[in-house]
């Protein structure tokens, strides 16, 4: 019998490439989002608020479920620091996600992130550098979604693993009028001339191509459903670091056009460093990032223009 995977915000970037990929390989799943899949729309979703639980009807006794991928949340930080129920959101929802693998009995994926690790002054992140000192709610929902899930492990016996993103880009990540994400934004507004605001010209992130981020999700399905991997904490990113300065230098050069920018400070509750250090992932997942932000932001400038071309057209 084919495993059946359970992905909680599979209407997202992340989730709509991860299915896919899953489908592709001949792997079942079952989606639940708040909203339809307006990506793929040959993907079927469970339309449900996690943060209300999960019902019967949306999940009946008898349904094959064999891990559950939890990547449903808020996905901004600073959307945190104005609205900090979005936290408590975010936490009420992994409780709920755990709460399908506890009544199921199956392993449990979650999507965490780089911003676990704080304000620190460290050359790269290893998983053990995790800081306690919560520089936003979100920071605080995501340290708490992590401790919930060693605690269900523990208690419940549940296998898992926890991935820590670091800004995902590429495929299905244009929705800025749902969801403002840095490099779309900046593609769109540079491509029509319009002004750009940086928050941080030095700040320097790790930027991850959503396919190396969904193949490294993929390998730790696998593992865990293999049991080859019962726990584990690890990091997913490029491993090495741009500053916003460059990237809008690199947007332009693409796009062979001036930017207009305006400099602001860092915002309140946002890091300014981080480098993912990648040991652990490599050695235990056999990760292996493939995809430099340079060459990711060609290939999204390249399918920006054709999408461009394709409306004209039409």
């Amino acid at each position: 019998m084919k495993k059946t995977i359970l992905i909680t915000g599979s209407s997202g970037q992340i989730g709509t490439n991860l299915i896919q990929k899953l489908v592709k390989d001949g792997l079942h799943y079952i989606g639940l989002d708040i909203r339809e899949n307006t990506w793929d729309d040959s993907i079927p979703t469970r339309l449900i608020d996690l943060t209300k639980g999960v019902s019967e009807e949306v999940l009946p006794a008898d349904t094959q479920i064999d891990l559950v991928v939890h990547f449903a949340a808020h996905a901004k930080v600073h959307q945190s620091v104005v609205d900090p129920s979005k936290a408590l959101e975010i936490i009420s929802m992994t409780f709920h996600a755990l709460e399908i693998s506890r009544k199921f009995k199956v392993p449990f994926i979650l999507a965490s992130s780089r911003e676990v690790y704080g304000e620190q002054a460290r050359e790269t992140f290893r998983e053990e550098d995790i800081s306690m000192e919560a520089e936003s709610p979100y920071t605080a929902s995501k340290i708490s979604s992590e401790a919930m899930v060693r605690a269900y492990s523990k208690c419940y016996d549940i296998n898992h693993i926890i991935f820590r993103f670091s800004n995902v880009y590429g495929r299905f990540d244009d929705d800025i009028d749902r969801l403002e994400r840095v490099i779309p934004l900046f593609i769109k507004k540079i491509s029509q001339g319009e002004e750009i605001t940086v928050y941080g010209p030095e700040k320097s992130l790790d930027f991850t191509f959503v396919d190396d981020c969904v193949g490294g999700i993929y390998l730790g399905i696998t593992k865990l459903l293999s049991g080859e991997i019962e726990t584990g904490t690890f990091n997913l990113s490029y491993g090495e670091a741009r500053t916003l300065g460059r990237l809008v230098e690199l947007i332009a050069e693409n796009l062979e056009i001036e930017a207009k920018v305006t400099i602001e400070p860092v915002r309140v509750g946002e890091i300014s460093h981080y480098v993912a250090n990648l040991e652990n992932s490599r050695s235990v997942l056999g990760y292996d990032p493939q995809t430099p932000l340079e060459e990711g932001l060609r290939r999204m400038i390249s399918r920006s223009h054709k999408a461009v071309l394709s409306d004209a057209i039409k």
